[in-house]
């Protein structure tokens, strides 16, 4: 399942870094409808509210249905049926949706069916593996490039910082029966873990873990995005699980909803002490984060705090994003970490 996420880029440069072209291959960047409601997070959860793109037809119905538009949605779809005036009454969990049965099930049937199709984005999403010694948290993202920058400069025509995931997901309209604003609201798709992600889980009770579904490039996001081109039908089959995905181990810290810092998914190193401190790939990680994302909560690096570990000593991930995130970076340090074949 997918249950916690970040999303730190500042309103400005996520618009940026969902760039794309649209049918007559012009290459443009989303509007923002409400960009004052979006806030950067580090460790976002379900009931939050969050970056998703979408077809700017739902809004406009003469809008070409190729171009995009980015809103800030509240994650945990409340289908346009329900009757109660609360949504927070509502009896069932829709942060997440399930791939087998979102064509069967009425609180996702019918939104999917009228093509209210969304692009969920994140820098990543969080993961639990259950130890004997507590619960280790990992942060689950796209590789990044070598030549990803931090600092991007005024005109750039193409972004080269920080690879948005991009989750598809289902999105939904409500309005109150008594009136008033109408609320946006989303679930993140799930399907069968893909073997990096399983091995995360590979110590819990969970017989068929799952991950969210992600859509892994432009042309998949077009044809998700797009459901006057696309039909449902159609567009299902792009619900797939990926391997092309890299993991690291994060602190505990992110483990409370409330700690809102770049700490949250900074890489550590797993060991046998007690007290577990930034790596110096994290110190890196977090210069980055600090230097490139506007807009974002902030907090100086002579406050890292000294985490404790909850967890015994293992052996470290086979697949961990070190290495990645040195080349990304330009930097010499830690041992590049390989990545784990399929």
């Amino acid at each position: 399942m997918c249950g916690r996420t970040a999303c730190s880029l500042g309103a400005d440069n996520l618009r940026r870094a969902c760039a794309y072209r649209d049918r007559r291959g012009r290459r443009r960047q989303p509007e923002w409808i409400d960009a004052e409601r979006y806030q950067p997070s580090y460790n976002k959860g379900p009931q939050s509210r969050g970056p998703v793109l979408l077809s700017r037809r739902h809004l406009h119905q003469d809008a070409d249905s190729s171009e995009r538009v980015l809103m800030d949605m509240r994650w945990g779809l409340v289908p346009s049926w329900f009757k109660k005036d609360d949504p927070s009454k509502m009896q069932f969990n829709t942060s997440n949706c399930r791939s087998d049965t979102m064509l069967k099930k009425s609180s996702y049937k019918g939104a999917l069916l009228k093509g209210k199709r969304c692009v969920v984005l994140a820098d990543g999403f969080y993961e639990w593996q259950q130890n004997s010694g507590g619960k280790q948290p990992y942060f689950i993202y796209f590789p990044q490039t070598k030549d990803a920058v931090a600092e991007e400069k005024e005109g750039d025509e193409e972004w080269k910082g920080w690879r948005l995931l991009t989750m598809a997901g289902i999105f939904d309209c409500w309005e109150p029966p008594a009136g008033g604003e109408t609320l946006y609201t989303y679930t993140i798709i799930t399907v069968d873990a893909s073997k990096d992600v399983s091995f995360i889980h590979h110590r819990q009770t969970v017989l068929f873990p799952r991950m969210p579904a992600i859509l892994d490039g432009d042309e998949a996001i077009s044809k998700w995005l797009d459901f006057a081109e696309v039909p449902t039908q159609e567009a299902v089959k792009l619900i797939q699980p990926t391997e092309n995905i890299v993991f690291h181990p994060v602190s505990t810290f992110v483990n409370n909803i409330r700690n809102n810092t770049p700490e949250c998914l900074a890489a550590i190193e797993l060991g046998a002490k007690t007290e577990v401190k930034a790596t110096p790939t994290s110190k890196v990680m977090l210069g980055w984060l600090k230097n490139s994302q506007e807009g974002s909560p902030q907090k100086k690096e002579n406050d890292l705090p000294r985490w404790t570990s909850q967890f015994i000593h293992n052996p470290s991930p086979k697949k961990t994003s070190a290495g990645i995130l040195q080349q990304w970076l330009g930097k010499e340090g830690e041992p590049a970490a390989k990545k784990r074949k399929a």
